[in-house]
């Protein structure tokens, strides 16, 4: 009978970690950072669609689009920009909207601004104005009863 020798001992082989975090950290990180700005961009759209869809918003955008004034200062078509500013409070019967609604149009561009409060459920506009980009400022008619104050 032959005798065969012992084996040879063999390297432990490598675990998988040590192997592969060469290409798994860096995508670790994208996948990190991606989630993050989804998160950021899903908390924009959110916070901007709430004001768009608002009656303030709505109401400011239609008196501006529909102003002989602003439409001759701004051109057409006038459409609002991306970003809203200002703050928007309603709850029940009362609330608050100070808006600045950026606005592009074909001529030029402007910003308008909206000043309003809410009471007995009934939106009232203290301020309805643009301001055209070169200083000229187009004061809207509002709704309750004369215009909005400049």
């Amino acid at each position: 009978m032959t005798a065969f020798p012992p084996p040879m001992p063999t390297a432990a082989k490598a675990g998988w970690w040590s192997r592969n975090w060469k290409w798994c950290v860096p995508v670790l990180a994208v996948v990190v950072l991606a989630s993050f700005l989804a998160f950021i961009a899903g908390l924009m759209t959110l916070i901007f669609g709430a004001m768009k869809s608002s009656e303030p918003y709505r109401h400011a955008m239609a008196r501006a689009q529909a102003d002989a004034a602003v439409v001759a200062a701004l051109g057409t078509p006038i459409k609002p920009g991306w970003s809203v500013q200002g703050s928007l409070d309603s709850s029940g019967p009362g609330g608050e909207a100070e808006l600045a609604i950026p606005l592009d149009g074909s001529k030029t561009d402007g910003t308008l601004f909206v000043v309003a409060e809410k009471r007995a459920g009934e939106w009232h506009y203290e301020t309805l104005a643009v301001n055209v980009d070169g200083g000229e400022r187009i004061v809207l008619e509002a709704d309750n009863g004369g215009p909005a104050s400049p």
